[in-house]
């Protein structure tokens, strides 16, 4: 087994894979400068990996198989996408230092937590998380936070949508979260009105491409509203074929963006990713909770948007109609994008991340007295 300086260590299943998949085409990136290996714990899991890149793949479904695969290959960082609860399994290593990536930045409860004190370095891509961090968590060192932006939005996957003369509107809503304090989902409660009222602007295509959770939900009203989604829009498209409507359930969403004009959003990294990529584009963002103070507070980027709640869903058509003959938030989304990205540009982010492993990798082998190699960073 070769040696890897940095182990990229996933231990869920296939319903959450596509949170170790955006890391792929970075982590291989990052392979250029320092052996990447990714330690896996389900073997479908690993299959799907191994088929996504060429890095090298490792199985270790059982505790002892892990703490084998780690004394032979000897690492010397670990990143974590997600906080799984086998990440403690892996956290129990000591030689090496670990540091939280996640897969994705968003106003979420759930990018908030205790689990943030497990890692050595936990990168975040701006001031927003930051203060995020310092609100949400008692006795926490923030001095591990390590600002590097969102590395798979320098990305430029080929694009999804065939252009259409048409403006399109994107419907992407989120999944319902695995406890109610961190469902943000409009799927179950707005779903269908929402993409009725798309379907009733005059001369535009609707794009729905949900969370994958979503797709493979077995809540019901999730599941229900989600078929009734996809009937809608497969009558829509044969009543007007060339409108172009249509649904998207695989493939990566920041590929649809490029032909979209506007986009309706929950609570979720999607939202941000668009206030990055798209800023001059409006975005509205749902309510589920019909609380519009709570969401101003904890949702910033809500203040440069639409907000889309149970008292204005009726007049959703004409708010889309206005937002897309006049975009009154475009200004403040500019400033908004500086509070979640700080002043990062197209391949700042990557640069970032690899300069901060870097540091770990170096910092490692000086706490445990070993020559580090000089490793250059390359700006992407």
């Amino acid at each position: 087994m070769p040696q890897v300086d940095v182990i990229a260590y996933f231990a869920d299943d296939l319903t959450r894979v596509y949170q170790l998949l955006q890391w792929l085409p970075v982590l291989e990136r990052l392979h250029e400068h320092h052996p990447v290996g990714i330690v896996t714990r389900e073997p479908a899991t690993a299959s799907v990996v191994e088929q996504r890149t060429g890095l090298p793949v490792y199985l270790a479904p059982s505790f002892p198989e892990l703490v084998e695969c780690y004394e032979q290959l000897d690492a010397k960082v670990v990143v974590y996408c997600n906080n799984s609860m086998f990440n403690f399994q892996s956290l129990l290593h000591g030689r090496m230092l670990h540091a939280h990536i996640n897969h994705g930045e968003s106003d979420k409860h759930s990018m908030v937590s205790n689990n943030a004190k497990a890692y050595d370095r936990v990168f975040v891509a701006g001031e927003a998380a930051v203060q995020r961090h310092r609100a949400g968590l008692m006795e926490f060192d923030d001095a591990r936070l390590v600002r590097i932006g969102r590395p798979q939005l320098d990305l430029r996957p080929s694009p999804l949508l065939q252009p259409s003369p048409r403006r399109t509107v994107l419907y992407a809503p989120t999944w319902e979260g695995d406890a109610e304090y961190n469902d943000y989902t409009s799927v179950d409660v707005f779903g269908p009105a929402i993409v009725e009222a798309v379907l009733a602007v005059p001369e535009v295509r609707l794009v729905y491409k949900p969370h994958p959770k979503v797709t493979t939900s077995t809540t019901p009203a999730i599941r229900d509203n989600h078929l009734a989604i996809l009937r809608r829009i497969d009558e829509a498209a044969q009543a007007d074929p060339d409108a172009g409507h249509v649904s998207i359930a695989q493939g990566d969403i920041l590929a649809v963006f490029p032909g979209c004009d506007a986009m309706i959003t929950d609570v979720s990294s999607v939202g941000l990713d668009w206030l990055y990529l798209q800023t001059d584009k409006p975005i509205l963002i749902t309510d589920r909770h019909h609380d519009s103070e709570r969401l101003r507070q904890e949702v910033p980027v809500s203040r440069c948007a639409d907000v889309v709640d149970a008292d204005n869903l009726a007049d959703l058509t004409d708010l889309l109609r206005a937002r897309l003959e006049h975009d009154e938030h475009r200004i403040a989304r500019l400033a908004m994008r500086h509070h979640y990205f700080d002043d990062i540009g197209v391949g700042d982010s990557t640069t970032r991340f690899l300069e901060a492993v870097d540091e770990l990798v170096t910092l490692r082998d000086r706490l445990i007295g070993e020559p580090s190699a000089d490793a250059q960073v390359v700006p992407a």
